[in-house]
């Protein structure tokens, strides 16, 4: 498959507004100044718990307009930074995916397409949170998931999109899971082959779900 990670010719993430403490992240071992951090080659600004829910805005490089089945997606002229930068105190290296739900997949992923967005694949496997199916958008380093609603959510009929989740990728998970204690739940094989992943505790008070991850045996 082709490598189409130049942020010059692919839909990137340049920042991630949260609706989150700073000083929360910053007690989960992020490195946090001035109420942003950077992981991988994504700023995340946390602007606090008032800002609205969960992520709050995704500005996006080399999409046409803003928007995005509902999702709080906005167009970004910032410069795509290739700069290498240290880990995280607890581990992380860059998001390994952003995660969206929808009561309509075929709705987001056409949406997901008009705007230029890079739809890898569609799984028509049950997620372990009961979601049926899922489609992946490539954006630069890391991948969107938008899954679909499970039966019975609240999220149905023409209701938009909305964002979810994070994921992290961890170069050591066991180190992580030391380093965080009794804020990161048990490492637990993934859904991926060859992958674990654990989650942060919702009494961590990060503002939304958030996990970590191994790193992928080889990309999608």
């Amino acid at each position: 498959m082709t490598d189409r990670s130049d942020g010059a010719r692919q839909a990137t993430v340049a920042e991630l507004v949260l609706a989150s403490d700073p000083e929360r992240w910053s007690d989960a071992g992020f490195r946090v100044i001035d109420g942003a951090t950077r992981v991988g080659s994504v700023m995340l600004r946390f602007a606090g718990p008032d800002a609205g829910r969960r992520v709050v805005r995704c500005a996006l490089r080399g999409i046409g307009s803003d928007g995005l089945d509902g999702l709080p997606v906005v167009r970004s002229d910032a410069p795509f930074d290739r700069s290498p930068i240290e880990p995280q105190p607890n581990g992380i290296m860059r998001i390994d995916h952003l995660v969206a739900f929808t009561p309509d997949l075929e709705r987001t992923v056409a949406a997901g397409q008009a705007a230029g967005l890079d739809l890898r694949r569609v799984r028509d496997e049950p997620a372990p949170a009961g979601s049926p199916r899922q489609a992946f958008f490539r954006l630069g380093e890391l991948m969107l998931e938008v899954a679909q609603a499970p039966e019975g959510s609240p999220l149905s009929g023409d209701a938009p999109a909305r964002f979810f989740g994070l994921a992290f990728v961890v170069d050591d998970l066991d180190a992580a899971a030391t380093a965080l204690g009794d804020l990161l739940g048990l490492p637990r094989d993934a859904v991926q082959p060859g992958r674990r992943i654990a989650t942060i505790r919702k009494d961590a008070g990060l503002g939304l779900p958030v996990a970590l991850m191994t790193p992928r045996p080889e990309a999608i």
